[in-house]
């Protein structure tokens, strides 16, 4: 795992985890045995879909555009490859 985030709110004074953790949205993971200071190595989470949406003509307001099948897929893909690398188990498609 090369960074993480943690989203926390307030309910009156008790303090509460209010979105998902450690997950590919909200943490960004790099294989370990291609990271080499000062280069981009390869990650297994949503950078994908931010790349994909950097080539469109879009003003990044609502609403989002819809994403074409192969990238749906190969960003599927990428989570699914994170999974089996953290985990060593498949997950079924």
């Amino acid at each position: 795992m090369a960074d993480t985030k943690f989203e926390f709110g307030l309910i009156g004074n008790e303090l509460l985890l209010i979105d998902e953790c450690l997950t590919p949205d909200s943490s960004r993971f790099w294989p370990a045995d291609s990271y080499a200071p000062g280069q981009s190595p390869p990650s297994f989470d949503k950078q994908f879909v931010r790349d994909y949406l950097e080539t469109l003509d879009w003003n990044k307001t609502p609403p989002a555009p819809h994403l074409p099948p192969e990238v749906i897929e190969k960003t599927s893909a990428k989570y699914r490859d994170a999974f089996t690398r953290l985990t060593g188990a498949e997950l079924a498609r």
